[in-house]
């Protein structure tokens, strides 16, 4: 892929759209080869230090489902994109501060990183009190009980961040539906190895919490591993967007 050129460009789309249909094709393959239908995987175009108008080209390309990680950078994007006509699903994606709950469930459809009691009832509060319909959440998990990283905790009691316990507080919280789990291979494994375990973990929590079947796992670089493990959302960013030399 090309470097990004997030100028607006015609030459831009044409990037966007070279970059859509290899994203695709790879994620069409990956379910050939692991016996899945294609609309079991759902892709997340990864839009952070992106501009807007890379939004919204992808949007009209077809493309409904975005991602960003930071909220002052993904609120006023979502504002423009509203603005502009286009209503993607926006998905948070990052580490979340309590503080930053009442902005992102403004724009945001779902919350990919949830990973503490603490952050559920902030979380739960302020979709109550600013939207009108539930959040959905993805509870992060934590592969490898790394504290840097974040996360729930399998097989952890802990009152805040075990996985149970985090999982409980979101589904009896008013304001937030559990939709499953989303996980980022660790620093330092293979993503053979996460995947399998991201995929035990889910086949235990499922067990539990049925309704909770998303599995957001997987990124430009070992997407087709993380959709042989049973991902049902892929998060994409440079394969589909290009690189950037410098970030905002």
């Amino acid at each position: 892929m090309p470097d990004a050129n997030p100028t607006g460009c015609p030459d831009r789309r044409a990037e966007l759209a070279a970059g859509l249909a290899w994203v695709r094709s790879r994620i069409a393959d990956a379910c050939v080869a692991a016996g899945r239908d294609r609309s079991e995987v759902t892709m997340v175009a990864v839009t952070k230090t992106y501009p807007a108008s890379d939004v919204l080209a992808l949007a009209g390309l077809g493309v409904s489902d975005v991602g960003e990680n930071r909220d002052q950078e993904a609120a006023g994007k979502a504002a423009e994109v509203a603005a502009a006509g286009a209503d993607p699903r926006w998905h948070f994606i990052g580490q979340l501060q309590r503080n930053k709950c009442r902005s992102v469930v403004r724009y945001a459809d779902v919350v990919q990183s949830v990973g503490s009691v603490r952050l559920v009832r902030a979380l739960g509060l302020a979709a109550v009190a600013g939207r009108d319909r539930p959040l959905d959440v993805l509870i992060q998990v934590s592969i490898d009980a790394d504290p840097v990283r974040g996360g729930a905790l399998p097989g952890s009691a802990d009152p805040d961040a075990g996985l149970y316990p985090v999982a409980e507080a979101v589904a009896g919280a008013d304001g937030l539906r559990l939709a499953g789990l989303m996980a980022v291979a660790p620093l330092g494994w293979e993503p053979e190895r996460a995947f399998a375990r991201l995929a035990e973990v889910a086949r235990g929590f499922r067990a539990a919490h049925p309704e909770a079947v998303a599995l957001s796992a997987g990124m430009s670089g070992d997407l087709e591993t993380a959709i042989g493990y049973g991902a049902t959302h892929v998060r994409v960013g440079s394969a589909l967007l290009g690189m950037r030399s410098t970030l905002r």
